[in-house]
């Protein structure tokens, strides 16, 4: 079996082009993870296919990363529209970052809005590999009717719904096909020098030579290629089709690119829980397969099913996908052998948390069950990160968006019975103080029996940021006992533990100056008690300020966006720090800010609209600064 997932913008087709595909030899056996990824298995001239459809858009992206671990080769959906080419910007660098084959399929061609020549251009902003086109369409009073192969040179014209028909090369479109094969053949001669003689010396190559070729340079990942068609309508399917039959790699190139090791008998791409079955898990069978008595993961497997999750499997062979029923142990994301699973490279995590919110059940008696469901949501989700609030103590999500969201809140009502309340998570104030304060305070206290007594002077003064809390003595003459020194440093860091506008203290520095015991009524609980009041007594004298946490933002985005999001920092109050193309990835920017962090989903929501939802965002904590 091979393996192709279909990738593309929201609404560009890919569902109607998996659909049309699966149908055109044999019968579709289909599986749906979460409603984001939906798998079909199908034949096609008597051999076994899955086609991995993803859904597109920022939310879904998560799931991309695993689903070309899983594959062979990708196909990415393009409308026909150059406009477009920066919605199809994070799937080119995703197919890049991990070297995997990849076809272009500019659908809707019944209907383009620009020139072909244009839209490759614009795509191939965001390529470091270059694009050739193996079609140049046919045309009839401005439509495209059909299309002629460049290797081949033989014109095919579209059929409603039915496979292309040969006809012969119109005079019109020949001057249009030989400059056009001219630039294909000079592309593919880069690749082999063979082919690079043969045009020197004004040699017609043959045409197997041409496929062969073609077919070398893109399982070696060296280019990209396009083709034409129409999925709502049938037309270009059939070669695309043929294209992925002779030119995508076997089963072992995806296994050596997971970096798996050769004791590797599984991948496991996508987790989903559904109601009345549990957790099911797809799998993809490598080297020696698995099996129901084959432990995989240092455990045994529950069962193995075909994607309708009915049919029972004995064995999964080496490239083939099954799914694993009641294999709880098993995790997406994972190569496993026998014994452990070892993560898939870094190119398949998700991108960081695009908005975190602080969520509690809407039922206080759901606590305990929502605090589980989330866990194993969070083991099947690639998307969701799972934190918790370090002032309340409640579960925070980390989702890719909105729609994410959504998803994991419907998920818990349908799957689990748990309805829950979101709100945006608080940003982490802090306090210090502007002065240094000098004060005594005496704890004393006799109701019968042993009393309490405790003197203190202490002296509070502000440190520079970022060192925290300090706390030091020059206690003389033992007025103090050194036995009680250390309760009175506890009870200072209790104060601080909560200033007086109700955040915690930091970059302050607290000494014991001098002080008074009694030899029956002193302990270490009083003079804990008599630091802590101590201190708090002298915060309130100290001229206390509020601090906000300021995050090091760093955005990746494509270079066209960068301009527009130079005022949308300043008008958070950040500070730009700088931008610079990304090395790695063509047609991008990194671009570093500082900025508060209560402004953080505001950048989210920015950078998601001023992006086309192609952007993302890292933040990480950098330094606190007075609020004003």
């Amino acid at each position: 079996m091979r393996v192709f997932t279909v990738l593309g913008p929201a609404h560009s087709g890919k569902s109607t082009l998996v659909q049309a595909l699966s149908r055109l030899d044999g019968q579709d056996i289909s599986f749906t993870v979460s409603n984001v990824v939906k798998l079909h298995s199908f034949s096609y001239l008597d051999d076994p296919w899955c086609a991995i459809d993803v859904d597109g858009g920022s939310d879904s992206l998560a799931y991309v990363g695993p689903a070309l671990a899983l594959s062979d080769a990708a196909v990415i959906i393009v409308p026909p529209d150059p406009n477009a080419a920066e919605l199809c910007a994070p799937y080119l660098r995703l197919v890049e970052e991990a070297g995997i084959p990849c076809f272009l399929f500019l659908n809707r061609m019944d209907a383009p809005n620009e020139r072909i020549r244009d839209i490759v251009a614009a795509l191939q902003t965001y390529c470091r590999h270059s694009i050739a086109l193996r079609q140049v369409p046919l045309r009839e009073n401005d439509q495209i009717v059909g299309a002629v192969d460049l290797i081949s040179e033989r014109a095919w014209k579209y059929q409603e719904n039915h496979p292309s028909a040969l006809i012969e090369l119109p005079n019109a479109a020949q001057n249009r096909e030989q400059e056009a094969r001219a630039d294909l053949l000079e592309t593919l001669s880069d690749f082999d020098d063979h082919l690079l003689e043969q045009l020197i010396e004004d040699k017609r190559p043959p045409t197997k030579e041409v496929y062969e070729i073609a077919a070398q340079v893109l399982q070696n990942h060296q280019l990209i290629s396009a083709y034409l068609g129409s999925a709502l309508h049938g037309n270009g399917l059939t070669r695309l089709m043929k294209a992925l039959r002779h030119e995508a790699p076997e089963y072992s190139v995806a296994a050596d690119r997971d970096a798996a090791e050769p004791q590797a008998l599984a991948i496991t791409g996508f987790a989903d829980i559904k109601k009345h079955i549990g957790k099911i898990t797809v799998l993809r069978g490598l080297g020696d397969g698995v099996t129901t008595q084959t432990p995989l993961g240092g455990d045994s497997i529950g069962s193995l099913t075909e994607l309708d999750a009915k049919t029972p499997v004995q064995r999964v062979e080496a490239g083939q996908i099954a799914l694993a029923v009641k294999s709880d142990h098993l995790r997406p994301g994972q190569v496993y052998d026998p014994q452990s699973g070892h993560p898939l490279p870094d190119w398949a995590t998700s991108h960081p948390a695009g908005i975190r919110q602080r969520v509690s059940p809407a039922h206080d008696r759901d606590d305990v069950r929502l605090s589980n469901a989330l866990s194993r949501l969070a083991e099947i989700d690639p998307g969701l990160h799972l934190s918790q609030d370090e002032t309340t103590g409640q579960a925070v999500l980390g989702c890719q968006g909105p729609q994410h969201l959504r998803r994991i809140t419907e998920k818990l009502a349908k799957d689990f019975g748990i309805e829950i309340t979101a709100e945006p998570v608080a940003t982490a104030y802090r306090e210090t103080i502007s002065k240094a304060v000098e004060t005594q305070y005496r704890h004393r206290k006799q109701s019968g029996g042993a009393g309490q007594f405790a003197d203190v002077v202490i002296a509070i003064e502000p440190t520079p940021r970022g060192t925290g809390f300090a706390f030091s003595e020059t206690v003389k003459g033992g007025a103090v006992p050194k036995n009680y020194i250390p309760s009175v440093a506890t009870g200072a860091g209790e104060a601080l533990a909560r200033g007086p506008e109700g955040y915690p203290v930091v970059d302050v520095k607290v000494t014991l100056k001098d002080g008074k015991h009694h030899n029956v009524d002193s302990s270490d609980y009083a003079f804990r008690t008599a630091g802590k009041a101590a201190v708090r007594e002298a915060m309130s004298q100290a001229r206390p300020v509020t601090l906000q946490p300021v995050m090091r933002a760093e955005m990746h985005l494509p270079s066209k966006f960068v301009g527009d999001m130079v005022p949308t920092i300043s008008g958070l109050h950040g500070q730009i720090l700088g931008f610079e193309n990304n090395p790695d990835a063509a047609g991008w920017d990194i671009f570093n800010s500082l900025l508060p962090a209560g402004a953080q989903d505001e950048l989210h929501r920015a950078l998601a609209s001023a992006s086309r939802g192609t952007g993302w965002v890292e933040f990480s904590f950098d330094h606190y600064e007075e609020l004003r």
